[in-house]
């Protein structure tokens, strides 16, 4: 059976070592059985490995060494290290989330048995057997979202070396493809390319969850719509470039996760189909004058909440007009939200210095109170 390209959700059984068996002539205690630990690791890229190395979807750590008159304590069995990439969640048998987003981040999914010992009359004991779950999210800086065919993949192969497959049909994207930005002073941005929405996908309709789980976890959002009308199939009437942005609007917003919170960008592309140029302004107006532009369609396209988006750009990614400048305002926006950020934590920090300080000159004062009076 072949595996899949892309594998983003598993389950498997891990199963910690048995204890190993104690000796009640000696006294002796057998080893206890080893851990199965599951560790985020920055080397892999997605879970197809560890399907590929637990085809069955089982893996067991060693169990702890037997004891015996030349040897009274038993070894402790090796744990198993079950190396995964880093973004992922590991549902715990209990129903825990454990959020792995470091390298060398570790969750145990099952204890080892105990060694044979008198408490346990020496018999070595079972180790765990725990039905884990493990999901990918992606840890990307930018998510370019879209409907299918509106170039997301185009504009990924002209700003990285990623070589995305690119055709003209829907659904060219079906997994996620992680592209780098490279800069000259040596800066890199991640950008993942993920497969294009549809209608219904926050209700897990298409790719619904798919594609949407991937997005919760970048910095930065940069739509990309295609200037022309689209049209997904037959089953699908046809939908003017604005009513297609305030449907994929839509979908993010329903979905949650706090979507249209993420600083946004909006890049209107293949401007380069539009030669007079008035579709892309008529356009470029309609995004920029919302929500007033609200009132050009049925109220069936009106989104609850709307993106606020820094910034509107007109490109060609097949022609990779502009692509340069797109990539410039994303490094700037994203240095600047780190540079915020930094100044937050740092101002968090000195005011707990400072109420730790008054706290200690509180109690320090007290103290004196107390001893002259």
């Amino acid at each position: 059976k072949s595996l899949p390209a892309f594998v983003d959700f598993l389950q498997i059984q891990a199963c910690g070592g048995a204890g190993g068996q104690g000796l009640p002539k000696y006294g002796g205690f057998g080893g206890d059985g080893g851990k199965v630990i599951v560790v985020a690791s920055k080397k892999e890229n997605t879970l197809r490995h560890v399907l590929q190395k637990y085809p069955l979807q089982m893996c067991k750590a060693e169990r702890g060494e037997n004891s015996d008159k030349f040897r009274l304590l038993g070894d402790r069995g090796a744990d198993l290290h079950v190396n995964v990439p880093l973004g992922v969640l590991v549902h715990t048998a209990d129903g825990k989330i454990v959020d792995l987003n470091n390298d060398g981040d570790a969750c145990i999914a099952a204890q080892g048995g105990k060694g044979g010992n008198n408490a346990t009359n020496f018999l070595g004991l079972r180790g765990e057997r725990n039905l884990i779950a493990l999901e990918l999210k992606l840890l990307a800086d930018v998510g370019l979202v879209g409907f299918p065919n509106a170039g997301k993949s185009t504009f990924l192969k002209a700003i990285s070396r990623t070589q995305p497959k690119i055709t003209a049909f829907p659904f060219t994207t079906l997994s996620p493809q992680i592209g780098i930005m490279e800069y000259q002073d040596g800066r890199k941005i991640s950008v993942a390319d993920l497969p294009g929405l549809i209608e219904g996908a926050s209700q897990n309709f298409g790719m619904g969850f798919k594609f949407l789980r991937h997005v919760e976890r970048t910095k930065l959002l940069l739509y990309v719509l295609d200037i022309n009308p689209f049209q997904l199939s037959f089953k699908y009437p046809e939908r003017s470039a604005f009513q297609a942005l305030l449907l994929l609007i839509q979908e993010l917003d329903e979905y949650g996760h706090g979507m249209l919170e993420k600083p946004s960008f909006m890049a209107l592309n293949k401007i380069d189909t539009d030669k007079s140029g008035h579709l892309t302004d008529r356009l470029f107006d309609l995004v920029k004058n919302l929500p007033d532009s609200l009132e050009e369609v049925d109220e069936s396209f009106h989104p609850k909440n709307l993106p606020k988006f820094h910034e509107i750009f007109r490109m060609s990614a097949m022609k990779r007009e502009n692509t340069e400048l797109v990539k410039n305002r994303i490094r700037e926006i994203m240095d600047e939200n780190a540079e915020k950020q930094r100044a937050e934590e740092l101002e968090k920090k000195n005011a707990l210095l400072q109420m730790k300080h008054d706290d200690a000159l509180r109690v320090y004062e007290e103290h004196l109170k107390t001893t002259f009076v």
